[in-house]
């Protein structure tokens, strides 16, 4: 598989098999990704990974977080408060059709709050990663974490493996620091499901659109 393969093939899975992963391929795919660009060669990211007994006690304490009502400070703003076209076209877009796929209109508010709850079960992955950074670092420092958390997952691909990748965790931060054990000087980014995609999950026959070239490039010469 070649880097344009990899690209085309990487999307957002929303089910998992109820396949093991070995931590030692997680491990190993860490240890590549870790040749990510960072600016001054600060290597900002801290990753924990979460599989076998540590998983099913992570699911079980979101199951009873969400049964709860609790609610948290977030840990940041997944959004901007008042998104503007075309963005805010583009998030609507991808959600109606998500629902679309998985049967569930919009009127039927709760059956769609049933489902977002799946993003805190990991939709069924049994592993995951959990990316943290010091609090000192800034904006250049959180897109060296995306270009981070980018390369883990095309090299996942290239592995045979799913992923999602979800800041949705930030809604949780004390819950997730708190069970990972993170110091305080570390702030959590996102969460990321590892495992092998359910074919049979209609969620996963969507292949989101991308805007055209011409809408967000120039040419200048």
């Amino acid at each position: 598989m070649n880097v344009s393969e990899a690209m085309a093939a990487r999307r957002s899975v929303r089910g998992f098999l109820d396949m093991a992963v070995d931590p030692a391929l997680i491990a190993a795919l860490l240890e590549k990704t870790a040749r990510a660009p960072s600016g001054g060669n600060l290597q900002p990211w801290h990753v924990d990974v979460v599989t076998g007994d540590a998983m099913v006690r992570l699911k079980a304490l979101m199951r009873e977080r969400l049964a709860s009502g609790a609610s948290e400070q977030h840990a940041y703003d997944i959004y901007p408060a008042n998104l503007t076209a075309p963005y805010r076209d583009r998030r609507f877009a991808i959600g109606e059709a998500m629902y679309a796929h998985i049967g569930i209109p919009r009127e039927d508010k709760a059956a769609r709050r049933q489902w977002f709850a799946r993003n805190f079960q990991f939709f069924g992955a049994p592993a995951a990663i959990f990316c943290t950074v010091d609090r000192q670092m800034g904006p250049p420092q959180w897109s060296d974490l995306g270009m981070f958390l980018q390369s883990f997952m095309l090299l996942a691909v290239e592995a045979g493996l799913a992923t999602c990748p979800q800041e949705c965790w930030a809604v949780y931060p004390e819950t997730v620091t708190g069970f990972l054990g993170t110091p305080a000087e570390r702030m959590l980014f996102c969460g990321v499901a590892i495992g092998h995609e359910d074919p049979d999950q209609p969620a996963n026959r969507l292949y989101s659109a991308r805007a055209p070239l011409e809408e967000w490039a120039r040419f200048l010469d």
